[in-house]
């Protein structure tokens, strides 16, 4: 099988030297491809500077969602994958302006034509339209406002482009029940077109412990404790629906 694996989270620059990330390490991303790896798979890993990576493999490197949006598109462009692991954590809003409180208050003012709701929110789009900093913020700076934006759903592309490949999302809550953790799992499955989704919390990610669940279109396929419990049971619901489809 010809796999594609993402790992670590993505970084969005505020300035030169700062970026806006997440607590990500690709120490999941990295179990699941070593598995697929010592059963004999070719596995592209695609994945940030600093997270977790096989030994065995040189991989393929992202910062941003907006790099991790160009590369993914190149690789399904370029090769056909039996199925995509998509375990990365990509962040959900990028900077696109950066102000300090007195520019902010000067810039306002002057987009601001009356004191209506209407002229406040014209006023604020219009900031919002900047151009995040690109040289380094002076670290004198006591107040610092930033705008951002939603960034594009890169997991929509994968079976966009090769809708036959079978894709495994993740979601990851914090602090909420089983219950509502597989509704928004089950949600995120059918919006992305996913054949699994790994659910799990925060919470009950720590030390050696990290419970995840994973879920298709019927229901709870399998649970694991561990990193290498999860890359097991990831592994072998995508191989048992590969060889089912091929054999149908």
């Amino acid at each position: 099988m010809n796999i594609l694996i993402t790992a670590g989270g993505t970084t969005e620059a505020i300035d030169q030297v700062r970026g806006i990330t997440n607590h990500s390490s690709g120490r999941l991303g990295k179990a699941i491809a070593e598995r697929f790896l010592a059963a004999g798979n070719q596995v592209t890993y695609l994945a940030t500077p600093t997270a977790a990576k096989p030994a065995e493999l040189e991989a393929v490197t992202i910062k941003s969602t907006l790099d991790l949006y160009e590369k993914m598109q190149y690789l399904l462009e370029n090769q056909t994958f039996d199925a995509v692991i998509h375990s990365m954590a990509v962040s959900d809003f990028t900077p696109v302006n950066t102000l300090n409180k007195e520019g902010f208050i000067e810039a306002f003012s002057r987009e601001l034509t009356d004191p209506s709701p209407e002229s406040v929110a014209r006023a604020l789009d219009a900031l919002s339209e900047g151009v995040a900093s690109a040289s380094k913020i002076s670290s004198a700076t006591e107040e610092l406002i930033v705008f951002m934006k939603q960034t594009p759903k890169v997991i929509r592309l994968i079976k966009m482009m090769q809708p036959e490949t079978c894709l495994v999302g993740f979601k990851l809550l914090v602090g909420v029940s089983k219950k509502e953790l597989f509704s928004v799992a089950r949600e995120s499955l059918v919006k992305n077109h996913s054949d699994f989704v790994l659910a799990n919390d925060l919470d009950d990610i720590f030390g050696t412990q990290h419970l995840g669940f994973l879920l298709n279109g019927a229901g709870l396929v399998a649970e694991g404790t561990t990193k290498s419990a999860i890359a097991e049971m990831i592994y072998q619901a995508v191989k048992t629906k590969i060889e089912e489809e091929s054999e149908s």
